[in-house]
């Protein structure tokens, strides 16, 4: 038996300080959730799961943007419903305004109307969404993912020919009328092609952002597999390691006082 050196109290003491160490590890963990409390705890862990991070960010940034470019063509089909009913009603004018029964006067009446509904027409022309035009003929290049990948995004443009003629025309005389049916007729064949590319547009945006979705929450998945802690697994360390801490405090305390016993040779 020695006294200079307490093998016994350093391998105690060693012990010691490993338990209490992996105790206040697990304490950090379970109060912040994060397996990864530090850089050293899990460096590859850590740059991987902010790497993942970054890309959940970006990926909800472009879902943003889907959803906005979906508003956007919604507010561009909700003005163009009333479009479609301004040219109905229009085209039906420019029918009446042929009859030979009516006078210049009723003519008059007619074109008065027509021309109200023309101007609607040129005015929805110039509406914008969040200042960006809605209907100026721009194919708009929509962010459809993480990566900076985009989806073309078709545009209408109002103030086309086909839409300008019709709105143009004057149906206070026969010949204008019958001209005025050709060009409305024309304007309304045109605007069913637009809203057709709108329906598209909406359609494929509507893919494009179940895509994001599905993968922000992979991504988020894969991310909590690598940095948040299962707390009940933790709970079972945590509690093991206080044991192991107490008990390493009862052994130290032992083996410290080991070497008293010497005493009873010298006595």
């Amino acid at each position: 038996m020695v006294i200079n050196t307490n093998i016994a109290s350093m391998n105690a003491a060693s012990q010691l300080q490993q338990n209490s160490s992996n105790l206040s590890a697990s304490l950090a963990r379970l109060s912040s959730g994060s397996k990864i409390t530090s850089p050293a705890a899990d460096s590859a862990g850590l740059a991987v799961s902010m790497k993942l991070g970054a890309q959940i960010a970006r990926t909800d940034a472009a879902k943003n943007n889907v959803n906005n470019a979906v508003s956007f063509n919604q507010t561009q089909d909700g003005y163009l419903q009333q479009v479609n009913s301004a040219l109905t009603r229009m085209s039906e004018l420019s029918v009446s305004a042929q009859d030979v029964t009516k006078t210049t006067s009723d003519r008059a009446l007619y074109n008065q109307e027509y021309q109200t509904l023309g101007s609607y027409v040129n005015d929805v022309a110039t509406k914008s969404f969040n200042g960006v035009s809605l209907f100026n003929g721009n194919t708009l290049n929509v962010t459809s993912d993480s990566e900076g990948a985009t989806f073309s995004n078709l545009g209408v443009n109002l103030g086309s020919t086909s839409y300008t003629n019709a709105t143009g025309g004057d149906i206070s005389s026969v010949s204008g009328a019958k001209t005025a049916r050709t060009d409305v007729s024309t304007a309304i064949s045109q605007l069913a092609s637009d809203r057709a590319n709108i329906g598209s547009n909406e359609e494929t945006l509507g893919y494009y952002n179940n895509q994001l979705s599905s993968l922000s929450n992979n991504l988020s998945a894969a991310k909590s597999q690598i940095t948040d802690v299962d707390v009940a697994t933790e709970s079972t360390n945590y509690a093991k390691a206080n044991i192991l801490v107490q008990s390493g405090t009862a052994m130290l305390a032992q083996a410290n006082s080991a070497p008293q016993s010497v005493l009873r040779l010298l006595s």
